[in-house]
């Protein structure tokens, strides 16, 4: 079994994977950088237990982290788990992707993992979204060939943005099925305006993404918030994929199972 890590800069999400359709089990950790790598062990020993995964059961390992201080801890925890040595995603890795006009490896790591798990299960071309604590957008062009994005503030960096100051607007809860685009509630209207407001970018970008890479291009979202903003578009048949960076960091793994 695979034990795949991807470090974001608000969570780390751990799962592992026998292949790249076979998830064993997934689980997410808040990113705390100053948190040590025994600390880091003790918590992904803790999920395996509770997982009934065996640390014997783990056979390789691959990190992806677009916070670099991230790498060696979690190098090393993973390391006094299981005795193994990771790969790292961007340190001299192929990860099979074409870039237009750049090398792969100047790309962030999420970005090259999504892209990777997107172009092996989807035909392209493709948009991506990525719902964390930015929200990223990338194309890939109908010849494979990794296009470029955009980056945009994330949900919650948006929603912490505001509350923190406006002395009127506090911290809601995303998770509440109260929505509705006209409301005189502040909480409804602040819910409102943040997941309808994702979801009609979301729809604007796919809108002139697709005028550039080609009006049949396949939608993908992942990331945390995926789930409750891709309901609010008007942009039918748009693929939630919550496993994407996991499948494309197992993809990676294997083909660079030669360096370990």
């Amino acid at each position: 079994m695979v034990f795949a890590v991807d470090a974001g800069n608000t969570n780390i999400v751990v799962g592992g994977l026998c292949a790249k359709d076979d998830i064993r089990f997934t689980a997410r950790l808040a990113t705390d950088q100053s948190m040590t790598s025994d600390q880091y062990a003790a918590q992904i020993g803790n999920i395996l237990k509770l997982y009934k995964i065996r640390e014997n059961e783990i056979t390789g390992a691959i990190i992806s982290t677009v916070v670099p201080v991230l790498a060696e801890t979690l190098s090393s925890a993973i390391r006094l788990l299981f005795g193994i040595e990771p790969l790292i995603v961007g340190r001299g890795i192929d990860c099979g992707l074409d870039v237009e006009g750049v090398s792969a490896n100047d790309l962030g790591a999420d970005l090259i993992c999504a892209a990777v798990g997107a172009l092996d299960m989807y035909q392209p071309p493709l948009i991506i979204f990525d719902f964390g604590t930015a929200t990223t957008v990338t194309a890939i062009d109908k010849d494979g060939i990794f296009r470029g994005g955009s980056i945009i503030p994330g949900v919650k960096i948006s929603l912490g943005a505001l509350s923190s100051t406006a002395a009127l607007l506090r911290d809601i809860d995303l998770d509440s099925p109260e929505i509705a685009p006209i409301s005189l509630d502040t909480a409804v209207c602040m819910r409102s305006g943040i997941l309808i407001g994702s979801a009609c970018m979301m729809d604007g970008m796919i809108e002139r993404y697709r005028h550039e890479i080609g009006e049949n291009a396949a939608v993908i979202a992942t990331g945390g918030l995926a789930g409750v903003i891709v309901p609010n578009c008007k942009t039918p048949g748009i693929i939630l994929d919550r496993d994407l960076l996991l499948r494309g960091l197992y993809i990676i793994y294997i083909k660079n199972q030669n360096r370990i």
